[in-house]
């Protein structure tokens, strides 16, 4: 964006106040380039855009085909049909994803898949923010062509400087297909490269005890010790942690990506620990996971559901405030990403921007002083009005862009004359 954009009268989150100030916000060169606070409390909410911590967005075509059967068959099916991919089902199987994230709010998201090359296309052409990391595994896994290790650095080295848009990073599937060799190489890629190492960790009490029954050690202590996870590291899931792994993960600063629908879905028994990872210093951010683990990608349904069961496991109502979440869905998802202020209003951060109605039955009734525990607890995405990512409006008074709206229809014809999944 070239010319300066006015949003006049607004309500918006001041993430340095931590609370809502009214006045103008001028956006300029794809950022907030000023706010200027001004006297009065009409106008519509203007909230930094949503950051999704953890997604594989080319499964959105799997929604409904992975339900109500055990993890390792849901594992099982997910490996079959993710080895039978074309280039076309992952292109538009990634529109049709982001299109639906776009419509809940998120205009960010940290992807985990292989073949980010072909997810690149979509995500430009759907014009939103996005960290797509490509993973590595074990050759004698993998269904990659060649080395994923290889793969991974040739994708960064391609991608990583040709859009302000999306960055491009290294990622690592899980110590149960890892070796030491395998996260040891994406580590030293994603240093090499200045990027996030986004992987998956501590999902299930199956790999815990399997992975301690083989080392000796629990997966994410062994990563530590052996400098796998760092400031830059992303992990998502991180349900079955001992308060060793707690308290490092806090001391090296990593972040961790809470996927509360994901978890419950696939049974995995547990509640990760985030009052004891929040106080030791983790940085806890939001994800969905894909659209086979968790049907929606409503990141609203994901926060308020991870909220809510921690409530209910410590019996203590009072623990994470609304504040709390609305910042795990915007500032700290944003930290997570690696991109400076992303998720944040204020001068200098980018112009990723919700637009809500504050008349909007799911807000109602409105006032500075609860919107932030009605964004979290009640609010509908069809309270997002308006929807800007890098300056430029991607959803303005209610419709989304006709370029974007015209590629999500063609992509969802390509997918149902494509595919009957069983």
């Amino acid at each position: 964006m070239t010319s300066e954009t006015l949003l006049e009268g607004v309500n918006y989150y001041s993430t340095e106040k931590a609370g809502f100030l009214h006045g103008n916000i001028i956006l300029s060169h794809g950022k907030i380039k000023s706010l200027e606070e001004t006297e009065g409390n009409n106008g519509d909410y203007i909230i930094p855009g949503f950051v999704n911590t953890h997604a594989h967005v080319a499964m959105s075509r799997f929604r409904g085909h992975l339900d109500d059967m055990r993890l390792d068959q849901f594992l099982e099916k997910t490996f079959r049909l993710d080895a039978q991919r074309s280039e076309e089902d992952i292109y538009h199987s990634t529109v049709a994803g982001i299109y639906e994230m776009l419509s809940n709010g998120i205009t960010s998201f940290m992807d985990l898949y292989y073949s980010e090359d072909i997810i690149y296309r979509a995500v430009e052409d759907m014009g939103i923010r996005a960290n797509l990391s490509w993973n590595t595994l074990d050759r004698k896994f993998t269904t990659q062509i060649g080395d994923p290790v290889d793969n991974c650095e040739n994708f960064i080295s391609e991608y990583g400087d040709k859009n302000p848009l999306i960055q491009a990073s290294a990622g690592i599937q899980g110590v149960y297909v890892c070796s030491l060799e395998t996260m040891t190489g994406a580590r030293d890629i994603a240093a090499k490269h200045h990027t996030i190492l986004h992987m998956h960790a501590s999902e299930t009490r199956k790999e815990v005890y399997e992975f301690q029954e083989k080392t000796g050690k629990r997966p994410v202590q062994y990563m530590l010790e052996n400098d796998i996870i760092r400031k830059n590291t992303n992990a998502a899931h991180c349900v079955w942690l001992n308060g060793e792994e707690i308290q490092k993960l806090g001391r090296v600063g990593a972040s961790v990506s809470w996927n509360s629908v994901s978890n419950h879905k696939l049974g995995v028994g547990g509640i990760p620990p985030i009052p004891e990872l929040t106080e030791a210093g983790a940085n806890v951010a939001i994800g969905t996971d894909s659209n086979g683990s968790n049907n929606t990608l409503n990141i609203l349904e994901t926060a308020k559901s991870g909220s809510l069961a921690v409530k209910n496991a410590r019996w203590d109502a009072s623990m994470i405030k609304a504040g709390e979440m609305l910042e795990m869905l915007t500032s700290h998802g944003g930290k997570a990403f690696g991109l400076e202020k992303l998720g944040t209003i204020q001068e200098g951060a980018p112009a990723d921007l919700l637009i809500l109605d504050r008349d909007h039955y799911s807000l109602q009734p409105y006032g500075n002083e609860r919107i932030a525990s009605n964004i979290v607890y009640s609010m509908n995405p069809s309270a997002i009005t308006g929807m800007i990512i890098g300056g430029k409006w991607i959803k303005k008074d209610g419709a989304m862009d006709k370029e974007i709206e015209k590629r999500y229809r063609e992509s969802a014809r390509w997918i149902n004359t494509h595919f009957s999944v069983s």
